[in-house]
């Protein structure tokens, strides 16, 4: 599985040039995943597009997290910081998910364009990556935790079938995984409601006495601020979800005057409408692990399958809560981490694409993103759960901050270019607005984590992070005048948007001779003609000699 070898020399090519393997060619499986998705393969409703990204978010993770929370700082204190984090990823979400399904583009190619730059934004691949390796490893404990409990299966062979069963499903991509989303998910709707339902027919007291449940806070019950802070930290910890929902947004239709109303509602509902359904979830987990803490312990209340398996002994015999408990919590975590695996394939092929300059092709990443969760697994990762999440979103909401500044500050203030430029031609390889203000941001507030500026700051350290990225983007867009958005013009004599949409005239690309729309292809000066943005992407030889230095905002831009 390599790339064909490739027998150019420094000088510019004249034809085909590079050829990429079975797997590479074949977009059912590749499912352009360093690319622009085309209009031609966006053949999916808006409706199939949002049922198939919320298919993603079946994950009970959010349940352990949200008993997490309320086992750690009490009853107050988990619902209010699950209650902030949800308010501030559905803010950040709308316009990720809307200039994501507008440009037809995934996360990283989001990011380049939103002030990172062609380089820049490879660290954020890597911050994506890890996002979906380490929730892939917390999804794939609670898959073997209900092995073990219902199938007597160790926890170290759960792991592994927990991992090895995903592959199989993501290899096909979209078309695969839109099928098996929009087939599970009303009955997995259905399980999920079904023991709060009942326990609000059998025992409707449990619900005021769960207001009482302090876990292990020192302060019981009652809100704390610090608690506040510590447990909003490990739920922003998901706003890196939003990738993973853009990941499908890119493939809804354009909207036109027919199906807007359509095309809004999908974008909402399935871009940053999944944080009201996890919020749900976190609440609900909150809820389940008090109710079961009686009887299992504490330790155990966190997990789901212990939580699921009480709550459907409320309306069946042990035996059945069992089984259905085992199932539910399997097609749980099979629905999500088929996303984790997916996604995380799309942002190893990124990182590793600029590093190396090839393309094995995304199938290839999905192995090495599975290898290391199920590293993870084995380490015993779920038992550290409020420590990674809580390090981990401090980096994760410097990126996002950075990114939504750019989208909802820069842009309508014209700091930055109005339109999203994620072609290495036109780009400059670092952009300090975006890049800058997130680094900048995380060094501050994983100081803050540390300790370093005292416990309240600890506490807030992700908010920090949020604050000084969105804070620090269009100082330095204004600062820089914008000069390294943008290091060269688009030279093509076809427009990118034509009547208000992305233009779908194609051209050949001279170095893979395969036929791509116009918004995937650059004017190459080395390769005297039109190439497609991944032949560009993986060109070693050319030296960026396109690009003639930073192009200051003034100029006129693609309209």
């Amino acid at each position: 599985m390599s790339e064909a070898v490739d027998t150019r020399t420094a000088e510019p090519a004249t034809g085909a040039g590079r050829t990429y393997n079975r797997w590479t060619r074949n977009s059912t499986l590749e499912d352009y995943s360093l690319r622009y998705a085309p209009r031609s393969f966006r053949k999916w409703t808006p409706y199939v597009v949002a049922t198939t990204a919320l298919g993603g978010i079946a994950y009970l993770a959010d349940f352990a997290i949200g008993g997490s929370i309320a086992i750690t700082h009490g009853f107050a204190s988990a619902v209010t910081a699950i209650l902030i984090a949800a308010v501030v990823i559905f803010l950040t979400g709308i316009p990720i998910s809307y200039y994501s399904a507008k440009y037809a583009i995934d996360m990283d190619l989001l990011t380049r364009g939103a002030g990172f730059g062609y380089l820049g934004s490879t660290l954020t691949s890597l911050i994506y990556a890890s996002f979906t390796f380490i929730f892939f490893a917390l999804e794939g404990s609670i898959m073997a935790q209900a092995f073990e409990l219902g199938l007597h299966i160790p926890l170290p062979l759960g792991y592994l079938i927990a991992s090895l069963v995903i592959i199989p499903l993501v290899v096909f991509g979209m078309t695969a995984l839109s099928k098996l989303q929009v087939w599970t998910q009303p009955i997995w709707l259905v399980l999920m409601f079904a023991p709060f339902v009942s326990i609000a027919f059998v025992a409707p007291e449990k619900y005021s006495e769960w207001t009482s449940f302090a876990g292990n806070s020192t302060t019981g019950s009652s809100i704390s601020l610090l608690g506040v802070g510590l447990g909003a930290g490990v739920a922003l910890s998901l706003i890196a979800q939003i990738g993973e929902q853009v990941d499908y947004l890119r493939f809804m239709p354009d909207k036109t005057a027919a199906n807007g109303k359509r095309w809004w509602a999908a974008v909402l509902t399935a871009g940053p409408g999944w944080v009201v359904l996890g919020a749900f979830k976190q609440l609900g987990g909150a809820f389940l692990a008090f109710y079961v803490a009686d009887s299992v312990g504490l330790v155990k209340a966190g997990e789901p399958i212990e939580q699921y398996l009480a709550g459907f002994k409320t309306f069946m015999p042990p035996w059945l809560a069992l089984t259905i408990a085992t199932f539910f919590v399997i097609l749980s975590q099979v629905k999500i981490n088929v996303t984790n695996a997916y996604s995380g394939s799309l942002s190893w092929s990124n990182f590793f694409s600029r590093l190396l300059h090839k393309h094995p092709g995304r199938v290839v990443w999905i192995f090495l993103n599975v290898g290391i969760s199920l590293a993870l697994m084995e380490f015993g990762v779920f038992g550290f759960l409020n420590t990674v999440l809580g390090f981990y979103s401090n980096v994760a909401i410097a990126w996002i901050g950075a990114v939504t500044a750019d989208l909802v500050i820069n842009k309508p203030l014209k700091l930055s270019p109005s339109f999203i430029e994620f072609k290495r031609a036109h780009l400059y390889n670092f952009n300090p607005v975006g890049f800058g203000s997130m680094v900048v941001a995380s060094v501050v507030s994983i100081l803050a984590f540390f300790d370093v500026f005292g416990s309240t700051a600890q506490a807030f350290s992700p908010f920090i992070a949020l604050v000084l990225a969105f804070v620090l983007s269009p100082i330095v867009a204004v600062a820089t005048r914008g000069k390294y958005y943008i290091a060269r013009e688009d030279e093509q004599d076809e427009p990118l948007f034509v009547d208000g949409r992305l233009s779908g005239v194609t051209a050949e690309c001279r170095v893979c001779v395969d036929t791509f729309e116009r918004p995937d292809i650059v004017s190459c000066p080395f390769h005297s003609g039109p190439v497609c943005s991944l032949c560009c992407s993986l060109e070693a030889a050319c030296h960026d000699a396109c690009k003639k230095g930073p192009v200051d905002l003034g100029m006129p831009a693609v309209s």
